[in-house]
């Protein structure tokens, strides 16, 4: 595959027309890619796709030194952050390697909603109701290929087959 830009979302009909533009034949690893992309395209929306949440999906914040301990050697992680401390951030780090889509922040957590939007677009806003941390419009990831821009994550590109 040549000079196609596999991390941005882009709508159904559009893969599959430039891969075809690209590759000119269909094979059955062509056929599996475009068949877990439509998967992929088809999945609820929700909060842990776009910031990092724990297993009761409950909003994780980034722990303070997170930047630090990254850059860090093994050795001065032990002698400067506890065991919970590298806990907490071991636990972040996890949840941030799930996301599906990449550049998003938190705008708004409230009683009911949280809100976010892309750091890259601010008009790219997402809200999700905290009960379930669904959107709150029913919608599919499909549903974010009307915005301009949509970064795909490690993660969803491994998960459609484009990465391993």
């Amino acid at each position: 595959m040549q000079n196609f830009d596999f991390h941005r979302l882009i709508p159904m009909t559009s893969f599959v027309i430039d891969y075809y533009s690209h590759e000119g034949y269909a094979d059955l690893q062509t056929l599996q890619l475009m068949k877990n992309y439509a998967s992929f395209l088809k999945q609820p929306l929700s909060l842990k796709m776009f910031v990092p949440t724990d297993h009761e999906n409950e909003l994780l914040k980034e722990p303070e030194d997170y930047l630090l301990w990254k850059e860090s050697s093994p050795k001065f992680r032990k002698e400067k952050f506890s065991d919970q401390q590298t806990e907490q951030i071991k636990l972040y780090e996890k949840a941030r390697k799930k996301l599906l889509f990449e550049g998003f922040k938190i705008a708004y957590n409230g009683y009911s909603v949280v809100r976010i939007v892309a750091t890259y677009n601010d008009s790219i806003e997402l809200s999700f109701k905290k009960d379930n941390l669904s959107s709150q419009i029913p919608a599919d990831v499909e549903s974010l290929t009307n915005f301009d821009i949509i970064y795909l994550s490690a993660a969803s590109l491994k998960l459609i087959g484009i990465r391993k």
